[in-house]
């Protein structure tokens, strides 16, 4: 990456140190480097005024004045745009503590290295910059109230649309997860946060519910009797899975368009299934037992209570595209998805890697043995009619 046109903070509180990190920059192509002292001056360099202003700062944890928690902690206030690397005489899981703080407050961290800093340990994190985006106009999104929703789910304007699920050992595809789409007949295809909200504050999530999963096993049976029976992956809030006429009306659904619950899978957010509640763990433990599969989804946002994971019959693991989306090259975030597989497995359970946005996160994930890749390297979320010739190309292509 060329990086002649960046402007870079140094800030390190040992002279020779920080000396020897400006002439590395420069051999590695810097052109524009500011270096401090100390993280007061850091931050003064930071704030709002200073031009050229700062694209990447490589900052000291043991910096004199203010250290660099607390200079991460002000930095993270200033809204900058900075993409930060964090250098530090401590061990890589203190490092790695750090590294997870500082993406907590929502900087770009870019990673960290275990002094001595070399240009070998650096490179690889400048490769990794990528400029901010262009702050966004005002959320053009338009807003609908609850009776809108309502009228257009009576209308059938909502619609599924497909993602496909690729087995990483084989290229095959092997299911296809549901996303929610209303085809509008004045704004034209909305996404979820256009009605969300609405529904959620009315406590009907369920009406969006039924409507996904209705159309969606009909859209199954459709690829069925094209000659692709594939599953399909639902997401469902865990209200609606508790609702007393839930498995009535879901047997209902499947005889209607003649599909086995094998080919159905019902996905709810980790946060959702951790609970203790006796009648929802039953509720689940009833789906598998009807040949349902149940999916953990978002796994690593929630608090796992890791024991009562165990309990739950879930098939699958989906982990959270924060963790995947670049795990090849942060270490933290490769420490992380590395755990969440290595659980999956020991629980005998398929892992799924939700946000894989590269080739290089596709490699990585097969690399580590993950079952299920998903993500827009692989396809965006398609209506159903698209699906068909979509399968045909990509089976092509392996």
């Amino acid at each position: 990456m060329d990086i002649a046109h960046l402007h870079f903070l140094v800030a390190e509180g040992d002279s020779a140190q920080r000396a020897g990190l400006v002439e590395m920059l420069g051999r590695l192509g810097a052109s524009r480097v500011t270096e401090v002292p100390d993280g007061h001056m850091a931050l003064r360099t930071f704030q709002a005024g200073f031009t050229p202003r700062v694209h990447v700062a490589i900052v000291d944890l043991a910096l004199p004045g203010m250290d660099g928690l607390e200079l991460i902690r002000n930095l993270a206030s200033l809204d900058s745009g900075i993409s930060l690397i964090v250098t530090g005489a401590q061990p890589a899981n203190l490092l790695f503590s750090v590294e997870t703080l500082a993406q907590v407050y929502g900087i770009d961290l870019l990673g960290s290295i275990s002094k001595p800093v070399t240009a070998a340990k650096l490179k690889p994190l400048l490769d990794n910059y990528a400029p901010p985006p262009a702050h966004p106009e005002a959320d053009s999104t338009p807003r609908f109230s609850f009776a809108e929703i309502g009228t257009g789910l009576q209308k059938r304007q909502f619609e599924p649309f497909f993602q496909p699920k690729i087995e990483l050992a084989t290229g095959q595809v092997k299911g296809l997860e549901t996303f929610a789409r209303w085809r509008h007949p004045e704004h034209g295809l909305l996404g979820p946060s256009a009605f969300i909200d609405a529904l959620e504050q009315n406590n009907r999530i369920d009406f969006l519910d039924w409507s996904m999963i209705e159309l969606s096993v009909e859209r199954c049976r459709w690829f069925h009797d094209q000659g692709t029976p594939i599953s399909i992956s639902i997401n469902l809030a865990p209200e609606t899975i508790a609702h007393p006429a839930f498995l009535r009306q879901i047997g209902a659904v499947l005889g209607r368009h003649a599909v086995l619950p094998d080919y159905i899978t019902f996905e709810m957010p980790e946060s959702s299934v951790l609970n203790t509640d006796p009648n929802f763990i039953e509720r689940l433990v009833r789906l598998r037992m009807m040949g349902f599969g149940l999916a953990i989804d978002d796994y690593g946002t929630g608090r796992s209570n890791l024991q009562l994971l165990a309990r739950i019959p879930f098939t699958e693991l989906k982990i959270d595209r924060s963790f995947v989306d670049g795990a090849s090259k942060r270490r933290p975030l490769g420490t992380v998805l590395r755990s969440c597989l290595s659980l999956a497995h020991s629980l005998d359970r398929m892992s799924v890697a939700v946000g894989v946005e590269t080739r290089q996160d596709w490699d990585f994930l097969q690399g580590l043995g993950c079952t299920y890749a998903q993500g827009y390297h692989i396809a965006n979320p398609m209506e159903a009619t698209a699906f068909p010739g979509w399968l045909e190309d990509w089976r092509h292509f392996f």
